[in-house]
């Protein structure tokens, strides 16, 4: 299976595709952990560009050119070969962030970023896993982490956009959870990080 985990900033999501690897290699699959943008040296190259920085660093559409140059290196070199042996691939986001962030809340891009999705990606997860929490609380944490003494210089640009974009970002991921039911879960992301593991396999 190909899945992804999508979510606000500060959500839970990269701790949940974790703990959604390391139970599944625990069950004998063999499973490939990766995550957008990055997860190529292309891509990751490409990452730094665009986490990195001022909040008007790119224009919306300058973003949507550089995701979609990345998750197509992306494709190429990590998800389509791990697919075609027969691993499991467990992505922290794909194409189903730049559809919220570039096409829903940082400009009227949708058209845009579906036309060059199905020209240059084609494909989709089987099971995309959306962590839904309140942006209040999502801030919160992510405030805590780059408080931490060990924790590295943060990418956080979009972070940096505030609680108004975090929160339209969630009504982005909803609408399309909404439009999509037989891809696409919303997963309670209150509770501990074993709670909500729990409800991530429960979806699948």
């Amino acid at each position: 299976m190909f899945i992804s985990l999508e979510g606000i900033d500060g959500s839970g999501k990269s701790t949940q595709a974790r703990m959604l690897a390391d139970a599944l290699r625990a069950e004998g699959r063999e499973v490939v952990l990766t995550r957008e943008p990055g997860g190529s040296p292309g891509a990751e190259e490409i990452r730094h560009l665009l986490v990195d920085g001022r909040a008007d660093r790119w224009s919306a559409e300058t973003e949507l050119l550089l995701f979609t140059a990345a998750r197509r290196d992306h494709l190429e070199r990590t998800v389509r070969p791990a697919l075609d042996r027969g691993a499991w691939v467990v992505t922290d986001r794909f194409a189903d962030s730049t559809r919220v962030y570039q096409g829903a809340t940082r400009g009227d891009l949708r058209g845009r970023v579906d036309a060059l999705h199905r020209l240059m990606i084609g494909v989709e997860p089987d099971r995309t896993l959306v962590i839904d929490l309140d942006p209040a609380e999502a801030l919160a944490r992510t405030t805590r982490r780059h408080a931490a003494p060990a924790t590295a210089a943060p990418e956080d640009r979009f972070e940096t956009m505030g609680l108004p974009f975090q929160t339209r970002l969630r009504a982005g991921f909803a609408a399309l959870a909404s439009a999509h039911p037989d891809r696409i879960r919303l997963i309670d992301g209150r509770g501990s990080a074993e709670d909500v593991a729990a409800r991530v396999r429960a979806a699948l």
